[in-house]
């Protein structure tokens, strides 16, 4: 059997501000999401999800999402995307100076009338919507769908991975940037996990990138392994392993940023993360959300002293 080459550099995308914090009751104060961006930049993360432009009412813990995304943009290098549910959305990710609007699309019939209250096809409708929107304001920002729910859903069971591919070549043709495949419920396994993602990447190419994996049923770093070994370089993770679906009871959260930082930093793989100045903001997130629920395994083990860091990017 043939060694396996591990790519040289991946990217984590910070989503613990949109995806992390929209799961919990509390609001956090506006000033320790600034906290927050600024110690995941000074950590070396270089992308982060930072909020929705949602509804307020909808989602009073993510009002503020256009004062952090005015705030990311004054950190050099940092990409800066936002999750956007609808049109009106998409316009105000436009007008805020954002990189990225993130769009999500599930595979689960059931699961997107739960969700948005729309079918996958009318979702799909929705993103061309989009897509001819930003094409006339001639924005900059630039367009992922993810496809949410891509390996099973809670409410429906088994999702075909020919709709998967299906929803993944409808999008691609209406000229979105790129696309990701996302574990919401974590139901999958490294080995659908693989197959998936090999049959995705024969459609799309380099234009699907980004695996978003819950850890839910303690798979999440087998899966990103297993994507791994497929060519993707881009994951999804929270600090501190916070957020899930509502849709699956029991969940217990995101792969943990640090966790996945150090799994790369122990296999010599760069992210360009220091592993030890992101657990010292994990201990911070871990005070302003004193009694919720906090999960991932570095934070309580701590770094081994053979660990040896490549230095963070500039």
């Amino acid at each position: 059997m043939n060694a396996l080459v591990w790519p040289q550099q991946v990217t984590i995308r910070e989503v613990g501000l949109r995806d992390g914090l929209q799961s919990i009751a509390r609001t956090l104060p506006t000033g320790h999401k600034l906290q927050w961006i600024q110690g995941a930049y000074e950590a070396g993360i270089r992308e982060i999800e930072v909020g929705s432009f949602v509804p307020p009412k909808l989602l009073p813990q993510l009002a503020d999402t256009a004062t952090l995304v005015a705030f990311a943009q004054t950190l050099p290098g940092l990409c800066v995307s936002v999750l956007v549910p609808n049109l009106k959305g998409a316009e105000r990710a436009m007008d805020s100076g954002a990189d990225w609007m993130l769009l999500p699309l599930s595979a689960s019939h059931a699961h997107s009338l739960a969700n948005l209250r729309k079918t996958p096809d009318q979702v799909v409708a929705e993103i061309a919507d989009l897509v001819d929107a930003r094409r006339a304001r001639g924005s900059a920002i630039r367009i992922e769908v993810g496809i949410s729910t891509a390996f099973g859903c809670t409410l429906q069971g088994r999702v075909e991975p020919g709709e998967v591919l299906c929803l993944v070549q409808a999008v691609l043709e209406l000229g979105v940037d790129r696309v990701g495949l996302a574990d919401t419920v974590g139901y999958a396994d490294p080995r659908q996990v693989g197959e998936l993602f090999a049959r995705v990447r024969a459609v799309a190419g380099d234009q699907l990138a980004c695996g978003h994996f819950h850890d839910t049923r303690g798979l999440g770093l087998a899966n990103v392994m297993a994507a791994l070994q497929t060519g993707e370089t881009r994951f999804d993770a929270c600090l501190a392993g916070i957020g899930g679906c509502p849709h699956a009871p029991g969940a217990s959260g995101n792969v943990a940023s640090e966790d996945l930082a150090y799994l790369f930093a122990s296999m010599g793989v760069a992210t360009g993360i220091d592993v030890a100045k992101l657990l010292a903001l994990r201990a911070q997130v871990a005070q302003w959300l004193a009694g919720e629920c906090l999960h991932g395994s570095i934070a309580q083990a701590g770094l081994p002293r053979t660990l040896h860091t490549p230095e963070v990017m500039a």
